[in-house]
């Protein structure tokens, strides 16, 4: 499986912006889908994971303000951010892996990542 991420920006606070993660292969539906997010100098997080069949689950720093959601027709996953704050910035990975996981190194492919920039 091979990840594309798209969409990252430079937005103003309390801006929205919506991230995507286009898949090739087969195989996409299979997959949890997780986006992660790395700001300078602190470690790779999990901000929202979807499982194969829908389930979703967040961060308490995004809960009510991003939602993941997937389209296995189009093998693509989204990140709507809403009420962006200056501490979102970060450049935002997609990853793929076998199970629902907050460890990085538990998923399987990864997207380039894409920079998320809130200006207060």
């Amino acid at each position: 499986v091979q990840l594309r991420a798209s969409g990252g920006g430079l937005v103003q606070a309390g801006g929205s912006l919506r991230l995507s993660c286009a898949a090739s292969g087969r195989t996409f539906s299979r997959y949890v889908m997780g986006w992660f997010r790395q700001a300078p100098g602190k470690q790779r997080e999990l901000v929202a994971g979807i499982t194969s069949s829908g389930t979703t689950s967040y961060a308490d720093s995004v809960k009510g303000r991003f939602t993941i959601s997937r389209d296995n027709a189009k093998n693509t996953a989204y990140l709507q951010m809403n009420s962006l704050k200056p501490e979102d910035t970060a450049v935002y990975y997609c990853a793929a892996g076998p199970d629902y996981s907050l460890r990085a190194d538990e998923y399987d492919y990864w997207g380039q990542g894409t920079q998320v920039t809130v200006s207060s």
